[in-house]
């Protein structure tokens, strides 16, 4: 019999289990489960790392038994593990145990139940150790799924495989390989898979295969295949040497199919092609739209259409045509822009003079031609005469295109695009051409139409300016009407000054806001009320209050109007002002202080209001300005600052300027305007009392 054990177990009793300050130390800060049951199930110990397993408490475990508290499942295992304990008198491992924590993750444990027993060797309990082995099953699941994602693969590829000796000669036979190809036994063996290989791709892939011999590298290419059913197809090869003992013993191949995914490349490149075009038509196309909404006149919007025919469509020569119904014929704008046309004086075509542009403008259709061959062919079906068509050919152009300008189904003129090589028209170049053939034409209609109210609003607001202004001793007067209408329509401003019957005169600045024949319209309608009311010599207040009654009967709400209204007395200076939401008028000393009035500037005309009358008088020597807010008011200039600017200016003036109304005036409006883009008219009037001498 064997000597009993130096040490002697711990002394326990029943299931109410002792455990020594080191046994719990141990089982507390131990990185694994560890749970005691009695013999019937019941928990009587369980440690920190156990909590995990189950998510509860310590507390809430002892005493209970686990289908008390736990999941079904798992209390299951628990206590059919118990129970094969306590029955079999031996330990039990239960496998992997997949649990679910309160936050949602999912872990697994690999769980051992064993006998507990006190010092006479009888079973008292069960003891169980777990360990959490979830990053274990983790990496199981990657490592099966990527077998199966592999196999899958493996599976799914439809490769073709041959075997070479170490030489690169075919020793087995690949039946595979040789109904795909159609090759005969007797032909593979002696040409192995070259054989099968494009002849234009033979060389090269047969050079490169024999460089991986050589190298004993592994061999990658592509090239054609001669197939029994389709033709040649693409297929891609990788080959590689089976090394054994430092030698290789064999070559391994496989051929892929890859003629879909070659299509494929080819078509998205096409495509690619295909909306990069479509996509450059597009932004020139908006390109194009952005100048021409730009140009204002006729004359502008042929220079654009140039510029585009220039950049846009590379051609050589651009020309534009407008049609004059009356006559019959169409009017080049830019004659440089087509060659000397047989027959043809000056710069009209006659319509019934057979060429591109008149083509273009009867047929109401685009007229392409991509060789002279073809223009030759277009012209003759046209009725053209042999030699107009000779002369037309005779020019070094070598392709055409002609666009009719329609604006609702009416036409306006022609384009005409020429180029010095011949030159493949597509489809959808034919559309972008005729979309900038419409774009043209809108531009062309509305700078027509531009041009026609603005040369009737500039000649109505023209006629409505005083032709000079009246002499009177005592009183110099001058003024200064610089129109914005290089860039914009002609607008409301305006000036007058006339002698009343007492003698004294009057002198007013005005704007009507707006643009056009309307703005032209209600400036003269204002100014002969002024003139109207002032007739009888009243006071100015009561001129502004008139004409805010005229403007109420005969102007719209939204029409903004605004006025400076001011009479003055010869010689001596004295005079009243009223003001209708104007600027307020700038005094200016023979000394070139300038001093601006600060006389209550009102409200526009027609807006309801008690109106004021102001002392503004003019000493002898200085001169007073009446302007238009076109002076000091810009895009980039506010009216505070441009006041500011003003009255600086006028501190700059030379002393010989300040004394001289016309020369105070070019210095005030060159001064003003200089660094700024001009974009309203600018009105100004100038009111100079000469100084008095000793005669006087």
């Amino acid at each position: 019999m064997s000597a009993e054990p130096s040490v002697p177990p711990p002394q326990e009793s029943g299931v109410d289990i002792s455990d020594s300050a080191l046994l719990r130390g141990i089982t507390a800060e131990a990185p694994f489960a560890f749970a005691v049951f009695d013999v019937e199930g019941r928990f009587q110990r369980v440690n920190e790392a156990f909590t995990d397993l189950t998510g509860l408490p310590v507390d809430r475990h002892l005493g209970r038994l686990p289908e008390e508290f736990l999941p079904a499942d798992l209390a299951a295992v628990m206590s059919g593990a118990v129970r094969r304990v306590v029955a079999e008198d031996r330990p039990v491992a239960d496998g992997d145990v997949r649990t679910r924590l309160q936050d949602g993750e999912t872990r697994y444990w690999s769980l051992v139940f064993f006998p507990a027993r006190d010092d006479k060797r009888r079973l008292v309990g069960v003891g169980m150790f777990g360990s959490d082995v979830t990053e274990r099953q983790r990496q199981e699941d990657e490592l099966r799924r990527n077998e199966e994602r592999y196999r899958s693969l493996v599976e799914s590829q439809q490769q073709l495989v041959w075997i070479t000796k170490p030489s690169g000669a075919v020793e087995e036979d690949a039946p595979q390989w040789r109904a795909v190809t159609g090759q005969g036994l007797e032909e593979y063996f002696a040409h192995g898979w070259l054989g099968a290989v494009h002849p234009d791709d033979r060389a090269s892939t047969e050079e490169a295969w024999r460089e991986a011999l050589r190298g004993r590298t592994m061999f990658e290419w592509s090239y054609r295949v001669r197939t029994r059913a389709s033709g040649y197809r693409y297929f891609e090869v990788r080959a590689v040497p089976i090394v054994r003992n430092g030698r290789v013993v064999e070559w391994v191949g496989a051929n892929t199919d890859v003629t879909a995914q070659r299509e494929a490349e080819e078509m998205r490149g096409r495509l690619t092609d295909q909306l990069g075009a479509a996509a450059l038509r597009t932004a020139r196309l908006q390109g194009a739209t952005a100048m021409l909404a730009e140009a204002l006149t006729v004359e502008q919007v042929v220079q654009v259409i140039i510029d585009v025919g220039r950049t846009a469509l590379a051609a050589d020569r651009s020309a534009v045509a407008l049609l004059d119904a009356d006559r019959g014929a169409l009017r080049l704008i830019n004659g440089g822009g087509i060659p000397d046309l047989q027959g043809i004086s000056g710069d009209e075509i006659p319509l019934d003079h057979t060429n591109v542009l008149t083509m273009a403008v009867n047929s109401r259709r685009p007229v392409f031609a991509e060789s002279p061959e073809h223009l030759r062919q277009q012209l003759a079906d046209a009725g053209a005469d042999e030699s107009v068509i000779k002369a037309v050919l005779a020019s070094d152009e070598r392709a055409w295109v002609g666009l009719p300008l329609l604006a609702a189904g009416r036409a306006l003129g022609a384009l005409r695009f020429s180029f010095t090589r011949t030159q493949k028209i597509s489809p959808e170049d034919g559309v972008f051409l005729e979309a900038l053939a419409g774009q043209c034409a809108l531009a062309v209609e509305r700078a027509t139409l531009f041009e026609r109210e603005h040369s009737t609003a500039e000649t109505l607001q023209r006629s409505l300016l005083p032709d000079r202004l009246p002499v009177v001793k005592g009183l110099m007067l001058a003024q200064r009407f610089r129109s914005g209408s290089r860039h914009v329509q002609v607008g409301g401003d305006w000036y007058d000054a006339f002698v009343l019957q007492d003698g004294r005169v009057a002198a007013v600045v005005g704007d009507v806001m707006g643009k056009g024949v309307k703005a032209a319209a209600g400036m003269g309608r204002i100014r002969n009320a002024v003139r109207a009311l002032a007739l009888t010599n009243p006071p100015p207040a009561a001129v502004l209050t008139g004409l805010d009654r005229v403007f109420e009967a005969t102007e719209e709400e939204e029409q903004v109007t605004t006025l400076a209204y001011m009479i003055v007395e010869p010689g001596t200076g004295e005079g009243t002002l009223a003001l209708a939401g104007h600027p307020p008028p700038l005094l200016v000393s023979p000394q070139g202080t300038p001093m601006l009035c600060d006389a209550e500037a009102g409200t526009p005309l027609g807006l309801p209001t008690s109106r004021r009358q102001f002392r503004f008088s003019v000493p002898p020597g200085h001169t007073a300005v009446l302007y238009s807010d076109g002076l000091v008011e810009n895009r980039k200039r506010g009216l505070d600052a441009g006041l500011a600017e003003l009255c600086s200016v006028v501190t700059e003036a030379p002393p010989e300027v300040v004394t001289n109304p016309h020369m105070l005036l070019d210095f005030l409006v060159d001064r003003m305007l200089a660094g700024y883009e001009q974009d309203d008219d600018v009105t100004v009037l100038a009111i100079h009392v000469p100084p008095t001498t000793k005669s006087d």
